[in-house]
């Protein structure tokens, strides 16, 4: 068994459970949807259809109408409940950008319910760590993708929560944060799974906080559980958080607590197939063993 692997059942119900009180709890996931928006300044492109995979409770959707009002913008969310939260936000930017082009979609972004080739771009904020198969992810995104189509995303790199992951240390012999990929290895993937010109570049977040329950507190706001196989069943014992608030009170600095997030940027692009000399397309094929 893999003890990283994510229980995406768990994960789905706690992420709709948060739903309600996730955009005043979200200010890391929207500070990095704005600086991905930023770099949206220097791509030409004038999507038809976008896919926003992870599109939560719908403020960066509702960023990207603004952005491209005469696109058909499709919110997709693994968790029913932030489907539901992003509706009853929508009624005022609908009427303003287009709501009758709206579309929104329960599913799992490693198996998108989407035929080929149908969107100009997949933007994804936050969302792909929560993948158990993160090149399975990719090459779906590759393969929603039209030729010449964008793919433009973020994630958490290994250093995220690095402060919490060493108070951890010796606490119990459970898992109580996830794995995330390193930038170097995602790129690699881009480019086995098809996709051209791969840019990846990553830059340090650091929270602070006043004590250890709130940077637990504030993860439990947003759905972040710890849903891999691994982690322990139940409350955590007196014991076990006595000795867990004293490794992470070692890293107090400046009458604070750190809590560093890497955030991981990535964009690339769906190149337009290979052609034999008569004119055949070249397919590649990529066979798991």
């Amino acid at each position: 068994m893999n003890e990283f692997a994510i229980d995406k059942k768990m994960m789905r119900l706690a992420f709709s459970r948060a739903a309600a009180g996730y955009d005043a709890a979200a200010v890391l996931q929207r500070e990095v949807c704005t600086r991905m928006l930023e770099r949206l300044e220097y791509i030409k492109l004038q999507p038809a259809r976008v896919l926003d995979v992870g599109s939560g409770t719908g403020w960066g959707t509702r960023q990207l109408a603004q952005r491209y009002p005469s696109s058909q913008i499709i919110e997709l969310d693994i968790a029913i409940g932030m489907l539901q939260t992003a509706r009853g936000h929508s009624g005022w930017w609908q009427k303003l950008f287009g709501g009758a082009k709206q579309m929104q979609m329960c599913a799992d972004v490693e198996a998108l319910p989407l035929a080929a080739n149908s969107v100009e771009m997949v933007w994804s904020n936050l969302a792909v760590q929560w993948c158990n198969d993160l090149p399975t992810a990719l090459a779906e995104m590759h393969r929603v993708l039209k030729p010449e189509g964008l793919l433009m995303f973020s994630t958490f790199g290994p250093d995220t929560l690095k402060e919490l992951r060493q108070a951890f240390k010796g606490v119990d012999g459970y898992n109580h944060l996830n794995r995330f990929a390193d930038m170097h290895d995602i790129g690699d993937m881009l480019m086995h799974r098809g996709f051209a010109e791969p840019v990846m570049d990553m830059e340090l977040i650091t929270l602070t906080y006043d004590d250890v329950r709130g940077v637990l507190q504030d993860l439990k706001t947003i759905g972040a559980h710890n849903a891999t196989t691994g982690r322990g069943h139940g409350l955590m014992g007196k014991n076990a958080w006595a000795r867990l608030i004293a490794n992470y009170e070692r890293l107090r600095s400046n009458g604070k607590l750190p809590a560093t997030f890497e955030m991981v940027y990535g964009h690339a692009w769906k190149p337009q197939p290979r052609m034999t000399g008569d004119g055949a397309a070249i397919v590649r094929t990529t066979f798991k063993l």
